[in-house]
């Protein structure tokens, strides 16, 4: 489960090969010891990681980590509903090579949204905040401007949560320390110092499913606003000290508890300037974390959902936010599977980190995994399925596929350039395979299912194209892994094949 095929306009295109040699790391992988406790499965993460094809043979973790130029990571695993184990891997930071520790904290990015959608959820259920009325009413310092045609009924903070209100800005790319920052306001008013535009409806409200972090800083203010508490104490007071998360904390820069023991974001295997990015914008990005935090908020929504006792949210509270709204959106968490293997969860990217968090919601099985490198939403894919095959979790993550053999001729007729829903994608053909060439850290492999359905490498997003009467693809549609989005093609078939 993985829901982060993402297309980032001006961002080079680096493969996987480049990526590792620009790392050149200079520090040597710490000790297995020094990175927490050591048993068979952990050494199975170590020895023999799968990636997403069946032809591809496991590797260690630590190649995979240099292939990606990820310089740490940190994992924990919820086993019966239990954290069964947390560790790390690797280094928190590639100056001082410093080992990355269970309780290593690193930026949870847009994991953060699923804390703000609890802390909202718990309002809700004290009566301080409705989940069906307009926003507007709960604040009081900015208004979400009104448009009498995209939003005749108003905007609401089940259609925030769940990303159907129709607001623009997708995320954040965040500040640089010692750089001033803006408040909320200033973030929604795109207004200096805040580096995003203003945050407005731009679609029919409710209508369909557009990822808006801008709608979580809407969400964001309207928590602080109706209560009169500043969101990190408010998400601290309801969400982060009930479950007993005492490593995490949404204060932006970190507080000297945090930095004793912090990742720095690295790209291309070096340390971003400054160590990380700022984010003002809280509620969708701002969030610092351990995996074995992340985990106990997890097992609390697992608990709920399942009638037993949670320090959060009512079980009714709890099915409203793991029922799909649209786009395989709850409210906060990204939903997939079906019957028992119904899962939730979120991906996280900010500048330098990567991470993803996955659960069951029947089965009390889950994993978590944080890095501290941008290469390492790859990475923490297979990092998921290499622990779901170890434990026979085959609902959590779907198994290594094997990979159908087209003709370069067939491969030919889709290669080419796609736009729709906004977004921009390149297919080209190298070594006889198709493969993603649109904005992103490294080009993605599609895997042919059969001669019309692809499968992204390590996104797990089902592609299926439609062909035009003399045989070229017209276009191609989402249809599993991430909400339904059509793209048509734009451009002659035949996009430059490489060897």
């Amino acid at each position: 489960m993985v829901f982060s095929w993402r297309f980032i306009p001006g961002l080079a295109l680096v493969s996987s090969t480049a990526l590792a040699q620009q790392a050149a790391p200079h520090c040597a992988f710490p000790a297995s010891d020094l990175g927490g406790p050591v048993n068979a499965h952990t050494r199975a993460v170590e020895k023999h990681v799968l990636l997403a094809y069946a032809d591809a043979k496991p590797l260690t973790l630590e190649a995979r980590m240099r292939t990606y130029a990820v310089p740490g990571v940190s994992v924990a695993v919820i086993h019966d509903g239990k954290l069964e184990w947390a560790r790390g891997w690797g280094v928190r930071d590639a100056d001082t090579c410093a080992p990355v520790t269970p309780e290593t904290d690193f930026q949870a990015a847009s994991i953060s949204k699923v804390v703000t959608a609890l802390t909202a959820l718990r309002l809700v259920e004290q009566g301080k905040l409705h989940l069906d009325d307009d926003i507007n009413r709960a604040l009081t310092s900015w208004q979400l401007p009104r448009d009498e045609k995209l939003a005749p009924k108003s905007v609401t903070l089940r259609e925030l949560l769940s990303h159907t209100a129709g607001l623009n800005v997708h995320g954040f790319p965040g500040y640089r320390v010692g750089t001033a920052l803006p408040t909320p306001v200033q973030v929604l008013n795109g207004a200096a110092p805040a580096n995003t535009e203003p945050v407005k409806v731009v679609l029919p409200v409710g209508q369909q499913w557009q990822y808006s972090g801008g709608g979580y800083v809407v969400t964001q203010l309207a928590l602080s606003d109706v209560t009169g508490v500043p969101f990190d104490a408010l998400a601290e007071r309801e969400v982060l000290r009930p479950l007993g998360m005492q490593r995490s904390a949404f204060a932006q820069p970190p507080s000297p508890a945090i930095l004793g023991n912090v990742a720095s974001g690295h790209a291309g295997g070096k340390v971003i300037p400054g160590r990380y990015h700022v984010y003002s914008e809280l509620g969708p990005a701002g969030l610092w974390t351990t995996p074995s935090d992340l985990a106990r908020l997890a097992m609390s929504i697992q608990a709920s959902a399942n009638g037993r006792p949670s320090s959060l949210l009512s079980p009714a509270m709890t099915a409203q936010m793991l029922t799909t709204v649209k786009g395989n959106w709850g409210l906060g968490p990204a939903l997939s599977g079906s019957g028992a293997d119904r899962r939730f969860g979120h991906d996280g990217v900010n500048e330098g980190f990567e991470s993803t968090m996955v659960a069951h919601v029947e089965k009390g099985n889950g994993v978590v995994v944080m890095t501290n490198g941008a290469g390492g939403r790859r990475l923490a894919d297979e990092i998921v399925r290499t622990v779901a095959a170890d434990y026979g979790w085959k609902g959590l993550i779907d198994m290594p596929i094997v990979e159908a053999r087209l003709p370069l001729d067939a491969l030919a007729r889709l290669a080419g350039h796609y736009e729709g829903s906004g977004a921009t994608v390149g297919l080209e053909i190298r070594d006889a395979h198709l493969y993603v060439a649109s904005g992103g850290l490294t080009n993605e492999h599609l895997i042919a299912l059969t001669p019309a359905r692809f499968k992204t490498e390590y996104s797990g997003i089902v592609v299926e194209f439609q062909h035009a009467p003399d045989g070229t693809a017209g276009g191609f549609k989402i249809v599993d892994g991430w909400p339904p989005l059509e793209l048509k093609r734009v451009d002659a078939p035949g996009m430059r094949t490489t060897h």
